[in-house]
């Protein structure tokens, strides 16, 4: 199983990032789809999560609730999170990781995990 994420860059406060979440070797409409990020300096944090299949119920940190928004699109078996009105303190490395299990729901247990996408956010 390999995880990719994708889609970062540098845009400046207040603007929009898609980041996409892509794997080889599994169907990730089967399984929970958490999202973090590790800043410079500090620990890594859980932004996000969109439970498997049906399901598909997101949760998200209140930092970027009202903001950030997880999607899936099963045709591409890609997972979405659509970050909105950005601000420099989301600057951060953001990967993608899956939960063990499929039929999984959040908050999950995730055991594997994608190469990052650096998001710099500045003017």
């Amino acid at each position: 199983v390999q995880l990719q994420a994708s889609g970062g860059g540098l845009v400046q406060p207040g603007g929009s990032l898609r980041l996409s979440c892509t794997a080889s070797g599994v169907t990730l409409n089967y399984y929970a789809i958490g999202w973090f990020r590790q800043a410079p300096g500090k620990e890594r944090e859980g932004v996000a999560c969109i439970s498997s299949g049906d399901d598909g119920s997101t949760y998200y940190v209140d930092s970027v609730k009202g903001r950030f928004t997880g999607s899936r699109d099963n045709t591409k078996n890609t997972v979405y999170l659509q970050m909105n009105s950005l601000k420099p303190e989301d600057t951060a490395v953001y990967y993608c990781a899956r939960a063990h299990y499929p039929g999984s729901t959040c908050p999950a247990d995730y055991g594997y995990w994608g190469q990052g996408t650096l998001v710099t956010v500045s003017s």
